[in-house]
Parts: C-alpha cells; structure tokens; sequence
C-alpha cells in the first residue's frame, strides 16, 4: 500500500467514526471518492437503516465519479437489507478503483462484494489494516462469537476498593472521570448491572450529556436473581429499555419494541447466571458493545466466565482500608493464579487515572 492510499482510507475510518454510536447493529463505514488528485464526495453510515457510507459519498460527488477511486473503511455490502446493496451503486457509477480498508467480518458475507466489483472490471485493493479492524471489532465479534464486545468498566481507590463497607460509593472518582463514563455508555448498545447496585444507588444508568443527544438509550440489563428491584426505581420507571433477568423469568420494562420483546422471548436463558445465553440474547437484539457497570458479585462472574473484551478501570488517589468492599470476588490461592490483564491505553481525567486493559 502506498503513503496516498493509506491517509486517504484512515481519513474514510475519521469518517467513519462518526457514526460509531448510532449505527448498531450495523458496522460503522466511511467512504471517500478521489478523482484528479482531488476529493470529489465523502460520506459516512449515520444510522441504523438510512443510507449507507458508499450511497452518501456518491450523493455528495461534485462531479461524475466515474474512473474515480472509491475509499471506504470496510468492504462494501451485497446483501438487500433495509437499504439496497452498495456494490450495485458503485458498480452503475462506474468508478474505477476501490481501496478497501477490511474485508467483511461476517464470514456468510465476507468477500463476496469484492468479487462483485472485480466481475464488473472493478480493480480492488483490499488492505486490511489494523485501524480499519478495530473500528468494527465489535461487529466482528458480534458475527464470530455470537455474542457482543463485552467492556467491563469499575471506578476504585488504589486499595482496589468500590465502596466502604456501608455501599457507600459516592464519589470516589472526580467529575472529570465522571463525565468521561458518558463516552462509554453512549458506545454502548446494552449496560448490565446487578440489584445490588439498583438498591443501593437507584441508578439511571443512561445518558445525560448534551453532547450525545440523538444517541439512542442503551437497553439497562439489571441482574436480579431474586426478583427485588423496587417496582419505583429509576431504571424501571423513566421510560428507557430495561430487561430485569431473575430466576423466574425475564422482564421487560420501558421502550422495547414488540420484535425486540419477541426476540428476547426466544431465547432460553436460565436466569441471571447464565450470561453464555444472557450475551446471545443481546446479540440477537443487535447489540454490538455492552457495557458491564456493577459490583464485584457481576463484576468476577464476567471475569471467571472469560466473558470481556476490554477493561475500562478508573483509579483514584485515596485509601479506603480495610472497611471497604473489593473491586472483584476471585478465589485466589498464589501471585501464577491470579488474573493478567494488559494495559493498552492510559490517560489522566483530573487527579483520576484511566486504565484501558484487554485480557493478556
């Protein structure tokens, strides 16, 4: 791949990632059309069901794309869903070159509309750079594993403490922290919790920023293996999605459509514990990331289970000693069995520092 090729496809990923928060279940994709030297039409996926990346480039051309070279962040789509295909368009526009940033995930779909265009007397590059990956990892994992990207975030002292013996937890982290969790939330589709947190808190667990207005409310998965979530907290009573798992059933609260609650109906899932069946069900609902914000009972299941993907972990400068409660119940016994993680980001928010850590 040459210099030229490799900014213009990371300029389409820029694109792309505008609509990261707003295009579940779908991948985010961003698309540009080089002619002359010159950009002639950019366009990115904005939401689930409208246009797609490659028809809101071509829709904006300043002249005919055709000849041109087509950028676009993932391969392009050949399968009818609620907008037609993207190969057929660029196909009827006659452009000449399409550099791809990675093939399709899905391995039912993958490939096949780099075929199409090479049929048509497309010429196709296909990249596969990293950056191009990790903008649809969550997809990719959706489509893999069945399941969705699962992000466990936690906010704790350097004693690795949550909150004092009491539950008292407000606030350990400052509110630059605080506000950064937002972000996680608004790239989240579902955000799990347990009734712990419910009856201590009475949290909302939605999005409050202006910035994110538009973004739709994640679904809140409240854990619950006793049916006791007060019929008056927040999370069931301000009219966002929420799904009470308990041991006698699954419930469903707030703006879940009736294909969502059908769905969800679909699948056999053995109360709060079992989160192999718990993920499918989130999955299915077209959730590509959720995010995990509970206590250490949730917080280890996810943890022993090996169900994350990735590790959002605010730490703050204070002790809490010994009258406090853990980050995570884990069994154990030496230093060889404890559990790795790799830390691949980190940054300040105030006098709080935030770990970013995959599994090792």
């Amino acid at each position: 791949m040459n210099e030229s090729d490799r900014l213009f496809l990371l300029a389409a990923i820029e694109l792309a990632k505008k609509g990261q928060m707003t295009v579940a279940p779908n991948p985010p994709v961003g698309c540009l059309i080089l002619k002359n030297g010159y950009i002639i039409g950019r366009g990115f996926h904005q939401q689930a069901g409208k246009e797609h990346a490659e028809i809101n480039a071509l829709s904006s051309v300043t002249e005919s794309p055709e000849g041109a070279t087509v950028y676009v962040s993932l391969e392009p789509c050949v399968h009818q869903g609620k907008t037609p295909p993207c190969v057929g368009a660029l196909i009827d526009a006659r452009v000449g070159r399409v550099v791809v940033g990675h093939l399709d995930p899905n391995p039912l779909v993958s490939g096949k509309g780099v075929t199409l265009l090479r049929d048509a007397g497309i010429e196709v590059e296909i990249e596969n750079i990293p950056e191009a990956l990790k903008l649809v990892e969550s997809f990719q994992t959706r489509m893999i594993k069945k399941r969705p990207f699962v992000r466990i975030k936690t906010a704790s002292s350097l004693d690795g403490a949550i909150s004092m013996a009491s539950g008292e937890s407000k606030w350990i982290t400052g509110e630059e922290a605080r506000s950064d969790v937002q972000y996680w939330r608004a790239r989240s589709d579902a955000i799990i919790s347990g009734v712990g947190s419910v009856l201590h808190d009475n949290p909302r667990l939605t999005l409050r920023k202006a910035d994110y207005e538009g973004v739709k409310q994640p679904i809140r998965v409240i854990l619950d293996s006793r049916s006791r979530t007060p019929r008056d907290a927040n999370v069931l009573t301000d009219g966002a999605p929420t799904l009470v798992v308990s041991d006698s059933g699954l419930e469903c609260f707030g703006s879940l459509s009736s294909v969502e609650i059908e769905k969800a109906e679909e699948v056999e899932l053995d109360g709060p514990r079992d989160l192999e069946n718990l993920l499918k069900l989130l999955a299915l609902l077209g959730c590509n990331d959720v995010l995990v914000e509970a206590g250490a009972k949730v917080v280890s299941s996810f943890l022993k289970g090996g169900y994350w993907d990735e590790w959002i972990s605010y730490v703050a400068p204070i002790l809490l000693g010994k009258d406090s409660r853990r980050l995570a119940d884990l069994d154990v016994v030496s230093i060889q069995d404890g559990l790795s993680a790799q830390v691949i980001e980190w940054k300040m928010f105030g006098s709080d520092l935030r770990l970013v850590l995959r599994p090792a």
